[in-house]
């Protein structure tokens, strides 16, 4: 069974808004008009990395020979552009020395979960589901 034009229109908004919300934290609520909780996703999560990296926290590499290595991998990249453009400026190397350095970590990695939480959100939101 063929899907309409109305529902393909519909499903190819849904992932340029998931796209988006996932690229850029909030953006996905800020398109839909919630412009308060786009702007607290906006701000609370690119600020939660920025201080797991401040707290010596490591941007994880992609190893799968190492399976919790590569879920944190995962997680990190949640969050998004934030993710590259730390990356391209050389933050993320972690000092295992630092007493922070497992706080870092928590911080870098809840940031990219708690992204991907919000783009499930906004989804629901254009969906109509909430």
């Amino acid at each position: 069974m063929r899907a309409t034009a109305a529902e393909q229109t519909q499903t190819g908004g849904l992932v340029l808004l998931s796209l988006a919300s996932w690229a850029i934290p909030g953006a996905g609520h800020l398109w839909l008009g919630r412009r308060s909780k786009g702007l607290i996703f906006l701000i609370a999560l690119p600020l939660m990395f920025a201080l797991g990296l401040k707290l010596q926290g490591r941007l994880f590499p992609f190893d799968m020979s190492e399976p919790l290595v590569g879920l944190a991998a995962l997680a990190d990249l949640g969050i998004g552009l934030t993710y590259f453009l730390a990356g391209a400026l050389g933050y993320g190397a972690g000092d295992v020395r630092a007493v922070t350095y497992e706080y870092g970590n928590a911080f870098l990695i809840v940031a990219g979960l708690l992204n991907l939480l919000v783009v499930i959100d906004a989804c629901d939101v254009a969906m109509g589901r909430k």
